[in-house]
């Protein structure tokens, strides 16, 4: 029997006091445990930013990349072992601003990653420079007569690019969150889950009293997500409305996954795969080609 505390390990986090992280940690490993997935059965790969850390701080597997190349990486590995799951961890600003173009074309693939953005909507690892999420007007480091921009809207984005399954959680929401990464492991195709997130140094506005008056179920107010044109809607809820949609938005089991349909992957996972080289002749050949 898996437990949350299997992924736990003795390196401390050095997030900040009220930071949001500690809630998608938490939810993350009771996810993991309520999926029945031993650390050893699952791969975490982390961008730059104070929550693509995670790894570190949990007992799993991990792989560290650069700034806003988390998803390439992510997709890299689950092509080598399709049959292990793989989530992705980073922020708003690594995977929509530094990887934006992989973000969509992620997307459009629909290949199997569950990716877990951290969306504090500011840029808090680098010390508080606005990011494709901040609000239009907000005040930051770079931005001192307010953020001009008009903020993205990235789980719209993801449904106009054929997502099969969106959704956006709450970090204080520790359950809810949990029951959506376990939605999305099993989920055949790419998964997005947008966390709404206190930074509590660098975005003291968004506290948890602010998000607490926003945040609200779509399941209580009977959304169907079967719905794309429905999903669409409430994807454009946020962040231009003062109210915040959260559970999944949409979803979407009869598109195959990116990696069911290589038949390269039929014979099984690559890294299983027989290694193949081609005749000793046929590089003898290109070597005196290029010589």
């Amino acid at each position: 029997m898996v437990s949350h505390r299997d992924y736990a390990n003795d390196v401390r986090p050095t997030w900040c006091p009220g930071c949001g992280n500690y809630g998608i940690w938490n939810a993350i490993k009771r996810a993991l445990a309520q999926a029945g997935l031993a650390p050893h059965e699952v791969m975490m790969v982390t961008g730059i930013g104070c929550g693509s850390k995670m790894n570190d701080y949990t007992h799993i597997n991990g792989l560290h990349t650069l700034h806003g190349r988390t998803l390439a990486l992510a997709s890299g590995f689950r092509l080598a072992n399709h049959e292990m799951p793989v989530i992705a961890v980073h922020g708003d600003g690594d995977a929509w601003g530094e990887g934006g173009n992989h973000f969509m074309h992620t997307v459009r693939r629909n290949i199997g990653i569950v990716d877990l953005v951290e969306n504090n909507h500011i840029y808090a690892l680098t010390k508080g420079q606005y990011s494709p999420t901040t609000h239009q007007g907000t005040v930051t480091k770079t931005s001192p007569q307010g953020a001009l921009e008009q903020p993205l809207y990235p789980l719209a984005v993801a449904i106009t690019q054929g997502a099969t399954f969106v959704a956006r959680g709450f970090s204080l929401d520790i359950a809810g969150l949990s029951e959506l990464i376990v939605a999305a492991l099993n989920h055949r195709g790419y998964a997005l889950i947008d966390v709404m997130q206190v930074c509590a140094t660098f975005n003291r506005r968004m506290n948890y009293d602010w998000y607490r008056q926003r945040v609200y179920k779509l399941s209580d107010e009977g959304h169907d997500p079967s719905d794309r044109m429905a999903a669409l809607a409430k994807a454009l809820e946020y962040p231009g409305g003062e109210r915040i949609p959260s559970g999944i938005l949409y979803q979407d089991e009869s598109q195959p996954a990116y990696e069911e349909q290589l038949a390269t992957l039929g014979a099984g996972a690559l890294i299983s795969q027989p290694y193949a080289t081609r005749p000793a002749a046929d590089y003898r050949q290109l070597v005196r080609e290029y010589a």
